[in-house]
């Protein structure tokens, strides 16, 4: 039974990999700006699942290449953004061991089915320093909500009164980090700590601790060796929400061995 809930997993995870891609790439936009619709080639990007690459008919004229960008090859095929074997290969092993760590409980189906997003957060943290609301606010509802029907079944080894005030204090915490250092945290790493604290406070404050306070550690052991390659000075900022992932991951992992 676990072999094959780690399987499932990392196959659910390696297939919504293949897609993330385009959707990361339509995301990653500043502040105010729209979504992105074409590619860098000026191509009109079809939907927001599937990889980051155009493929133009055959004998369809490229089109000139924008400012720093290579024009299109004579077969009118040239791939952007994130690279989709890279994206399926980090969903699909986050997700495998997700679901060695939870086995065969009925919240394993909550945590592997949220990972793919916040893999996508993740690249879009990494490529414009942002986490959009778009996917942050209802990532910490839906979790809620998915956490609060697995509690219902039997079989389940966490507590969803837990969650929601784990999500609820985590959430907090990063809000006075972030009304102190406004320059040094983004308001979307608050919004993205409401569904991590849901997901560590499941199994409960240890585990929640150990969530937060690996993601802390993770950034700042980053953040150091920037410093020791002499490629962080300056104050220069470096997305945060990739690190809260990892320590929320990684907490999850230690709740999910442990129950």
């Amino acid at each position: 039974m676990g072999l094959v809930v780690i399987i499932l997993a990392a196959a659910y995870g390696a297939a919504t990999g293949l897609l993330l891609p385009r959707a990361a790439y339509r995301l990653s936009v500043e502040p105010g700006e729209p979504w992105r619709d074409r590619c860098p080639e000026g191509h009109a990007i079809p939907g927001w699942l599937g990889p980051s690459r155009c493929r133009l008919p055959a004998g369809a004229p490229p089109s000139p290449g924008t400012a720093g960008t290579p024009a299109a090859g004579a077969a009118g095929r040239h791939a952007y953004g994130p690279g989709a074997v890279g994206a399926a290969a980090v969903a699909g092993g986050v997700c495998g061991v997700l679901g060695w760590a939870v086995g065969g409980r009925p919240e394993t189906v909550v945590f592997v089915g949220v990972a793919p997003l916040l893999v996508l957060l993740a690249l879009v943290d990494l490529a414009v320093h942002r986490l959009p609301d778009v996917l942050t606010l209802p990532l910490a509802a839906g979790m809620a909500a998915a956490l609060g029907g697995v509690a219902l079944l039997p079989g389940s080894a966490g507590s969803w009164r837990l969650a929601l005030l784990g999500g609820g204090a985590l959430g907090a915490a990063y809000l006075v980090l972030f009304l102190i250092n406004p320059a040094g945290m983004g308001f979307g790493d608050v919004k993205l700590a409401l569904a991590l604290g849901v997901a560590l406070g499941w199994y409960g404050w240890g585990v929640w601790a150990a969530g937060a306070f690996l993601g802390f550690l993770f950034g700042a052991l980053y953040g150091l060796t920037l410093v020791l390659r002499g490629s962080g000075g300056g104050g220069k900022a470096f997305p945060f929400g990739p690190f809260m992932v990892a320590g929320a991951l990684t907490g999850v992992l230690l709740g999910g061995f442990g129950a």
